[in-house]
């Protein structure tokens, strides 16, 4: 079955870090190698520095953004992605649109259900099923963008109840933040697929854990059913939305086959699979720069996230590929 993609969209690099480089020590230096690592991926290339949204041990989203924005000029900030369980949305709208202002219309708002089960066990914030959480997750984000637009918001849902709440500040971005929402299963796609600007092809965190049990959600064969509903659900909006996907391996290497025989039992996949995998990047230059450009073709795939632990290596792919 063929499958329709969107309108190609040029390539974007971000990478994804939760805390300074060689991780904290500490002391007034984790804030001066936070900035200074802004600023490498700023000079390198990329489009964007995003932070995900634990209660483990990495930065405050919000705190870490502005910091990091005020390094930099012309950086892309973002979350990949904030919790909606952990804070309410009249509460993040007005973050966000505070973020939005300070960092110059640089913020990219990433927002999601929650998944990570050992965030709500030791925090004590009830786990919900994945169908509440999700539910939850669409009335926010009707109310966040209600209140980054003029006039105040009144809102009766079954989770939230907002009366006459005129949002403020707004956001330096019309008609707010660029949303981006992510997911590897159906329900969670085609809310992003009605509601987001960037959707995140992800694998399916439905465990709560990342873990040999996610491989199977991985696959070239998944990520194209994805597309499926994706496409179904979007309708006439399909084609203005950017496809995003986290890459957790990211390897520059002239011998991607030893490297994915390494990996690939972690990931429950095969080494074929596993290079096969739009989450999964190995090769030398010039075969990650082919690789990309024919998951654009294959997928769609124009946004690129790879970890901090690539910023260098990856760095060549950016130069060659970064806007076209």
């Amino acid at each position: 079955m063929s499958i329709r993609l969107p309108r190609p969209k040029p390539f974007r690099f971000s990478i994804q870090a939760s805390s300074p480089p060689g991780g904290f020590t500490g002391t007034a230096d984790d804030g001066v190698r936070w900035r200074e690592l802004a600023r490498r991926v700023e000079a390198l290339g990329y489009d964007s520095l995003t932070i995900a949204d634990h209660l483990d041990e990495q930065w405050a989203v919000t705190p870490a953004l502005v910091s990091a924005a005020e390094a930099t000029t012309t950086l892309t900030i973002g979350t990949l992605v904030w919790c909606n369980d952990y804070r309410h949305p009249v509460v993040l709208a007005k973050e966000a649109a505070t973020i939005d202002l300070l960092s110059g219309g640089r913020l990219e708002l990433g927002i999601g259900a929650g998944w990570m089960t050992t965030d709500y066990e030791q925090s004590g914030i009830p786990l919900d099923r994945p169908g509440v959480r999700i539910d939850r997750l669409a009335e926010a984000i009707t109310i966040m963008k209600g209140l980054f637009a003029d006039g105040p918001v009144t809102f009766a849902g079954e989770h939230y109840t907002v009366t006459g709440h005129e949002g403020t500040p707004k956001p330096l971005q019309e008609p707010g933040p660029r949303f981006l929402l992510g997911g590897g299963g159906k329900r969670m796609l085609t809310l992003a697929a009605q509601q987001a600007d960037i959707v995140g092809i992800n694998v399916s965190l439905a465990a709560g854990v990342i873990d040999a049990s996610a491989g199977a959600n991985a696959t070239a064969e998944a990520t194209e059913e994805k597309l499926r509903w994706l496409a179904e659900a979007a309708g006439d909006r399909y084609d203005d939305l950017e496809l995003n996907t986290r890459v957790h391996l990211a390897a520059v290497t002239d011998d991607r086959m030893a490297l994915a025989e390494m990996v690939a039992p972690a990931l429950g996949l095969s080494p074929e699979a596993a290079l096969e995998s739009p989450h999964a990047l190995a090769g030398t230059v010039e075969q990650l720069v082919d690789t990309i450009v024919e998951r654009r073709e294959r997928f769609g795939l124009s946004y690129i996230t790879v970890g901090l632990d690539a910023v260098d290596a990856f760095a060549p792919v950016v130069a060659r590929l970064a806007g076209a």
